[in-house]
């Protein structure tokens, strides 16, 4: 199992329910493909975007360290896409 990080944009108009719900879903996607989380955190609440992803001009960022198999990357970023709250998805390798 290789560990990895993974940030997530997300729209900044959730409410503080549908911000829990959301990051149980992130966490749940990782543990579904045998995955174990180790660290799971809102790294920004709003911050202004470069560009507008989706008609929104800001978002939230999610960080969550996890470890998994490399086969598994595939699945997670899947079940991410079809989340509409989640933006845009970036998945990076460490150590």
């Amino acid at each position: 199992m290789n560990k990895y990080e993974v940030m997530l944009i997300t729209k900044p108009d959730l409410s503080e329910e549908d911000k829990k719900t959301l990051l149980d879903h992130i966490n749940d996607a990782i543990t579904k493909n045998n995955g174990k989380v180790l660290q799971a955190s809102i790294w920004a609440e709003k911050r202004k975007l470069y560009f507008p992803i989706e008609k929104c001009h800001e978002g939230m960022y999610y960080l969550v360290n996890f470890s998994a198999a490399p086969a598994a990357i595939k699945e997670i970023n899947h079940t991410y896409k079809l989340n509409e709250d989640i933006l845009r998805v970036l998945f990076t390798k460490t150590e």
